[in-house]
């Protein structure tokens, strides 16, 4: 089958957006008198949990506090995160975070061969359109042809069903389509959506098992930034290009239709 999308997760892969956040939530604690501090190790344990909203419940039930109490920061929970998001879209818009190494230029090659490009992320509408405007400039959340956020599923990774919504609203079946992650729940969901699913690690994730990965990356790679040397030679180059990745993908998809054609 031809590869006829790519569909991008956000925090993580497009960007490392995930210490930005963990600052983000931290400074809006504050703002609400609340006297937790997400550690690094204790948000790498966190970002097991999709999803801001998510994540802020969960270690509320770790908290040792009185029925009333819990329930009292529960309902604090949407607040805190409408508070959150706007303070990280603004620390976004200051340019905290770039565009990881190689990810301005498979966008481009891709755009190029004609290839649709899509996001299936867990984060908010607002958190992918701050990314975006500021490193591809204004308009370009019209370069992807669908962007499906964790608010239009009822299940979050790693449950499948952002990139099946994806799919869905791309109208190409998985084996048209390349999904790109950083994390286990998201590579889970690719996976169980039908998706050849190609694992950028991050800080956050580095050291995790990806044997699921139909390719495991350090980052994409560019002219400043090589793969490398291994990497390099898996992909056939000093870093993953849109005919490198093509290749990947028909190769992958032949043996799987080989394989199924044997049983």
């Amino acid at each position: 089958m031809s590869l006829e999308a790519l569909i991008f997760d956000v925090d993580g892969t497009l960007a490392d957006t995930e210490e930005t956040h963990r600052q983000a939530f931290n400074y809006t604690f504050l703002r609400f008198d609340l006297k937790w501090e997400w550690t690094k190790p204790l948000y790498r344990e966190l970002l097991k949990i999709s999803g801001g909203k998510e994540r802020i419940n969960h270690y509320i039930g770790t908290l040792a506090v009185p029925l009333a109490e819990r329930a009292r920061l529960c309902q604090l929970v949407p607040s805190i995160h409408r508070e959150k998001t706007a303070l990280y879209t603004q620390l976004i818009a200051d340019g905290r975070c770039p565009l990881r190494p190689g990810v301005a230029r498979l966008l481009a090659e891709a755009q190029e061969a004609g290839v649709w490009l899509a996001v299936a992320s867990t984060t908010t509408a607002a958190n992918v359109d701050a990314l975006l405007t500021r490193h591809l400039g204004r308009g370009s959340l019209r370069q992807f042809h669908t962007i499906a956020c964790g608010d239009l599923v009822e299940q979050k990774k790693p449950a499948p069903d952002i990139y099946e919504r994806a799919l869905s609203t791309l109208g190409l079946p998985a084996d048209q389509c390349v999904a790109f992650e950083d994390s286990r729940n998201g590579l889970y969901a690719a996976k169980a959506a039908g998706l050849f699913t190609v694992v950028t690690t991050s800080q956050w994730t580095e050291g995790d098992d990806f044997t699921d990965a139909d390719l495991q990356l350090s980052y994409l790679g560019d002219a400043d930034h090589p793969l490398p040397p291994a990497q390099a030679a898996r992909v056939g180059g000093p870093w993953l290009g849109f005919c490198e990745l093509r290749s990947l993908h028909e190769k992958a998809t032949r043996d799987s239709s080989s394989e199924a054609a044997a049983l």
